[in-house]
Order: structure tokens, then sequence, then C-alpha cells
């Protein structure tokens, strides 16, 4: 008998409390690395009511407006209603940003220091990291998290076009896929929860919502006649955003990731530049497991390594392929580590993470999308990992 199973994802729309912040931080360290690609940059960000509250740490030799930096990252993302109290042009903002501490600086900079063993730069912190892929969509991505991105991302489309008035920034979806042996067979459930203004009726906010979005971007061959579909199942949800929930950076990782397919390290990526492995080498991780697919080395492939903070090279790197696997893990591990340097200045050269590209990855995951800018979703080494896995 196939064995047959549930696994659901959920993503969140840009209006979102948590990716509210988010946006807010990677619109920051975007700022900070148009002037200066040597930033850096570890910014949080706190949003509540009608309050914007910045920190972390921050050096750099960029000048700009912070607060026209996050009244513009505000209002791109929708909250302009005067229906809404957090409002671009109304927010109060709270700033207690200060430098980053010379410590953890001499650990990272490429140069000797006093106890530091190596002139290497090295790693930001200490911590593990892990990348993820697998063949279940044309995205190298587990098909529930890719098929909740593609809702929200439809939604928010309609709701920039200003086609449907009635339509406000906070968002959530999420959908149940049923598996049977490891592969998608159909859609059991599909929640979608949707901020909107107080004048319009449920019934015309369902049938919108099912006609014109899901049965749109989601694959038709998955819908059944047996598919439940949730749509705003509280009835009503007009107060939203910070208004009705407090948001802070990093509270949404695995919707930024994998959403719980693929293991995840712990550590959030918004807000920091890519000398904080938290972020380059989580990228390094997907770009490496996206390639050992691509290449037809397994069907799933999950990479981890971890650092220690001011040391160059990792401390481990583990290679898992779920039993999927065409040759030896052993293998594949070996071409790995051939084809590629987990070194946290390697990554950022291998990668070109020096460039104001992340807010292009804040919101609807930060891998599966195809944006050149987006590096780490490249398969430009399957070639080079066939060959050396042989």
């Amino acid at each position: 008998m196939p064995r047959r199973y549930i696994f659901s994802s959920e993503s969140v729309g840009e209006g979102h409390p948590d990716k509210v912040a988010d946006t807010i931080s990677d619109a920051i360290l975007d700022a900070c690395l148009a002037q200066d690609k040597h930033s850096r940059v570890a910014c949080e960000t706190f949003v509540k009511s009608n309050v914007v509250v910045v920190g972390g740490e921050i050096t750099t030799q960029a000048q700009f407006d912070y607060n026209a930096i996050i009244r513009q990252a505000v209002r791109e993302i929708g909250y302009v209603n005067n229906d809404d109290i957090f409002h671009a042009d109304q927010i109060f903002i709270n700033n207690y940003i200060t430098a980053q501490s010379p410590d953890i600086a001499q650990g990272v900079d490429a140069r000797k220091a006093k106890g530091k063993k190596t002139a290497e730069q090295g790693a930001g912190d200490q911590g593990l990291m892990f990348g993820y892929a697998c063949n279940e969509t044309p995205e190298l991505m587990p098909a529930p998290i890719m098929f909740a991105h593609r809702l929200g991302r439809e939604l928010t489309r309609f709701r920039k076009s200003g086609k449907v008035k009635w339509l406000r920034p906070d968002a959530k979806s999420q959908v149940s896929v049923v598996y049977e042996d490891g592969k998608p067979v159909a859609i059991a459930n599909v929640v979608v929860s949707t901020q909107h203004a107080a004048d319009v009726e449920h019934a015309e906010i369902e049938k919108f919502i099912i006609e014109k979005i899901v049965k749109k971007v989601l694959p038709k061959n998955l819908l059944t006649p047996q598919t439940e579909y949730l749509i705003n199942p509280t009835g009503r949800f007009v107060i939203g955003g910070p208004q009705g929930d407090s948001g802070l950076t990093g509270r949404k990782i695995i919707v930024d990731t994998y959403g719980g397919m693929g293991r995840h390290g712990g550590g959030a990526f918004s807000g920091k530049d890519p000398s904080k492995v938290d972020r380059s080498a989580a990228y390094m991780g997907r770009y490496v497991a996206k390639n050992v697919v691509a290449a037809g080395l397994a069907e799933k492939c999950e990479v981890q390594f971890a650092y220690a903070i001011g040391h160059p090279k990792p401390v481990s790197v583990h290679i898992d392929t779920f039993g999927t696997n065409a040759v030896s893990e052993e293998s594949i591990e070996k071409a790995v580590l051939k084809t590629f340097s987990f070194k946290p200045a390697d990554i950022v050269s291998q990668l070109d993470l020096l460039r104001p590209i992340y807010s292009k990855s804040t919101n609807y995951g930060h891998f599966g999308k195809d944006d050149e800018d987006l590096t780490w979703e490249n398969t430009d080494k399957a070639a080079a990992l066939k060959k050396a896995a042989k």
C-alpha cells in the first residue's frame, strides 16, 4: 500500500506585521549597500499600531534619511489607506541604531587581531545553516510552500493593480498537499485570509478568492471535488496589519525558507548583510542543494553546515538525500566540497552578495524566485557537480 499523508505550509503577504518589519529592515540594508558595499548591517524592526521602532548595529559610510527609507517601504507595501492607523505618512519612527561592536568586527574582518587564529575573513557568528531542494516543482522547491507563495503573490498583484478596491495589505495563505509515496497527488485544503474594507460582504470575498486567485494559480490537476476552501474563516478581517498585531523582524523564518519541509538553523535573514552567515550561508546551502537536484544526483537534497564566529572555514558539512540519491551520498559530498567553497568570503564572492538586492528576497520566500539578481537560484554548477560525482 502506498503511504498517504498531508503536508501543509503557509505564506504571508507583504502587509503582514512581521513582513512589514522584514521589509523595512531589508530596505535599510539595501540603502546602506547602495552607497557602501562593505557596510555591516544588523537591523531589527518592530511595528505596532502607528509606531515603527528600528534598532540594531550598523557601521557604514552611507548617508541617507532613515525615516524617508522607512516611509517609502511602508508606502510600497500599500499602507496608504485612511481607514488604517498604520499609514506611511502618519507613522511615528523611533531609531535606536548604533555601530557594530569592534569585538565582532575584528573576527569578521580579513585582518590580524590579538587572540584571532587567522587573518582571513571569519564568520559573523557561530551557528548552523541548512539548504534544501527537491524536484516537486519547476523551482525545485516543496510544493506546499510554493503554492502558498503563489496565492500571496497573486492576491498582492490584484490589490496593487487597484482593480479590487476592498483589498487591504495584510494577508495569509496556507496549502495542504496530499502525498502518496512522497509525490504530490492532490490538494486537501486551501486557507486564505485577507484584510478587507469594512463595506464588502464575506460572500463576495469568498467568491473572488476562490475563482480569481485559487483556481487561477494552483495546479488544476491537484484541485479535486474534495478540496476544501477556507476563505476568511473568521468571517471578518477589517482590522489588520500593525494595528491588529505587532510585527518583528525575523519571525517568519519558515515562510522565508521551505515551509517546514526542509530544516532551518534558526537564524533569521532580513536586515543582515552577507558577512552574517545566518543569511549568506543559508543562501549558499540553497545554491548547493538546488544544483545537486538539478544535476540529477538526487530527487531531494538537504545541506547543513556550521560555523564558529571569527573562523574562516565551516566546522562541519553534511549532505542528506533522504534515500533519493542516484549515486552514493559520499560521492555527492565529495563533489560538493570539490565544486564549492564554504568560507564566508568565498560565499560572498561566489554569489556576488555585496549588492543592494535584498528587498527582492524579503517577501514570498527567499528561495524559488526567478530573478537573476538572486544568484543562489542559479543551477550553473550542475554539470560540474555531475562530473565530479562520477
